[in-house]
């Protein structure tokens, strides 16, 4: 005689494993959380008359980005707590299991510290052709003089766009009195 199989160690072999609940979610939502409290409570405190052309003022833009990222981080706590995940990227072309390219990425934020670092000592436009012409470097493209070509149009373009179109002074830097 045989002993019957037990079910329940069927089962557990066939039956998908139960869906964990992944904390690290939360740390997502209380960073949203933290930067919509910052660009509130700094969007309070900016005052007005810096630009020349603005009719919504400097508040409206921090303060409905602010908010939707509080709104946002509620939201996706409670979707969180109730068990919702997102699908895995299957139809994507991104490979899930690669290794970040942490290389391009350092570099990247290096790239921003230095932009940060120099825009008002070297001006908005000088400093923006070095931001768009090594960030299309940084990113793979070899076409040295076409990166510094378009970086130029981009960084003095932005410039007046930002002077002349919205009337909002970038810092000119050592080129002040020439641009």
């Amino acid at each position: 005689m045989t002993a019957p199989a037990e079910p329940s160690a069927v089962s557990a072999d066939t039956a998908p494993a139960p869906k964990r609940r992944d904390y690290a979610q939360f740390v997502v939502c209380a960073v949203m959380a933290a930067v919509g409290v910052f660009l509130v409570v700094d969007a309070l405190s900016l005052t007005g008359g810096f630009a020349k052309v603005d009719p919504v003022g400097p508040r409206l833009f921090p303060l409905v980005i602010g908010g939707g990222l509080l709104v946002l981080s509620v939201v996706f706590a409670v979707a969180i707590l109730r068990g919702s995940t997102g699908e895995a990227d299957s139809g994507e072309d991104v490979d899930p299991n690669s290794p970040g390219d942490w290389k391009t990425v350092g570099l990247l934020v290096g790239l921003f510290v230095v932009t940060i670092a120099f825009v008002d000592v070297l001006g908005w436009a000088i400093i923006g052709t070095v931001l768009f012409a090594g960030a299309a470097t940084i990113l793979g493209s070899r076409h040295w003089v076409r990166n510094v070509a378009i970086g130029a149009v981009l960084g003095f373009g932005s410039f007046y766009a930002f002077y002349v179109g919205l009337g909002i002074p970038l810092p000119a830097g050592i080129l002040d009195g020439i641009l």
